[in-house]
C-alpha cells in the first residue's frame, strides 16, 4: 500500500507555520558553497536557527508520515520558482528537525511536497502547511 496514493489526510493535524521572511535562493546557496564551505555552513545554520525558533513557538510535533505544502510569496517573478523552492525546502526541513517538530526528513517522515508560488510586493513570507496523514 503506497502513503501517497491511499494515505488520507488527518484534516484535525494540519498545522501552518507562516515564517516572515524569504529564504536563499539555490543560486545564491551554491555560489557561498562555491566561495568557501564555511560561508554555506554559515547561512545554513542561521537559517536553520530562525526556522527552528519559528517552529517551535507555532508548531507540536508531528506523528507517522507527513505531506507538505510550501506556498511562496515572493515580491517578484525574478527568480525562477525552481531556484526559490530547492534551497528553501532544505532549510525549512532541517529546521523543522532542529526543532524536534520532524523526527527526520527521510522516506518514512516525509510522504510527499508541493510547492505554489504567488507575487506579494507588500509581504514576501513562506506558508508551510504540515499535513499528518493517516495510513
Amino acid at each position: 500500500m503506497s502513503i501517497q496514493r491511499d494515505g488520507i489526510f488527518d484534516m484535525n493535524k494540519l498545522q501552518i507555520l507562516v515564517i516572515p521572511f524569504n529564504l536563499p535562493e539555490l543560486n545564491e546557496t551554491l555560489h557561498l558553497a562555491k566561495t568557501h564551505w564555511s560561508k554555506y555552513a554559515a547561512m545554513k545554520k542561521q537559517y536553520t536557527h530562525a526556522i527552528a525558533i519559528l517552529s517551535k513557538q507555532k508548531l507540536r510535533p508531528v506523528q507517522g508520515p507527513i505531506s507538505i505544502a510550501f506556498h511562496w510569496y515572493y515580491p517578484n517573478k525574478r527568480r525562477d520558482p525552481d531556484n526559490i523552492s530547492s534551497s528553501g525546502r532544505k532549510l525549512i526541513l532541517d529546521g523543522l528537525v532542529a526543532a524536534k517538530i520532524l523526527e527526520n526528513d527521510g522516506w518514512n517522515h516525509i510522504s510527499g511536497f508541493s510547492d505554489t508560488f504567488y507575487i506579494d510586493k507588500q509581504n514576501p513570507h513562506v506558508e508551510i502547511e504540515i499535513s499528518e496523514i493517516k495510513t
